[in-house]
């Protein structure tokens, strides 16, 4: 029954992840209060999935890595390269994925990344509308929101685990 509990945790996170990918994209901000509910749930979720197996290790990897990649990408955030909402959001990802899928989530990264700063890069690849203009603008700006594609590495990431976690619940084997 818990795992249940965990996946609809993991669900409830998909659109609070798009409203920040969403933020971000619009106004360059990720707030605190998402940040920190994502926390919530993604810790929720964790501690559901250790008390059903009886191990700690996934809960454990996931807080090393999330604590690694808050400080890595600190000094990032001192040199004014990358946001702090972008450096919380990357230290709270583990939380939501687990430690076994960041191998998954990094790959889905890389290639959500590279997309997005060549969209921002080059906007005259894109059709004539609105959107392209605010594109140029952040172009301009010199800015990239980090946390488009670190939600959608994270939403293609849970969704893989969700319907992982649906198979076996349904009593197929994946």
């Amino acid at each position: 029954m818990l795992l249940v509990e965990a996946l609809l945790l993991k669900v409830l996170t998909i659109p609070l992840l798009a409203r920040i990918a969403w933020l971000d994209f619009t106004t360059q901000k990720i707030s605190n209060r998402d940040v920190l509910l994502l926390l919530c749930l993604g810790a929720g979720g964790m501690l559901l999935l250790s008390l059903q197996s009886g191990s700690w290790w996934d809960t454990g990897l996931s807080a090393m890595a999330g604590l690694l990649l808050f400080v890595a990408l600190f000094p990032f955030w001192a040199l004014r390269k990358i946001g702090a909402g972008d450096v919380k959001l990357m230290a709270v990802v583990p939380f939501l994925i687990g430690g076994s899928d960041l191998i998954v989530f990094s790959a889905l990264l890389l290639v959500f990344a590279l997309a997005t700063a060549l969209i921002v890069k080059t906007p005259f690849m894109l059709p004539q509308s609105a959107f392209r203009l605010y594109v140029q603008h952040l172009d301009h700006k010199g800015v990239v929101p980090f946390g488009v594609p670190i939600s959608a590495a994270a939403i293609c990431t849970i969704a893989f685990q969700a319907y992982s976690d649906a198979m076996v619940l349904g009593g197929v084997s994946v």
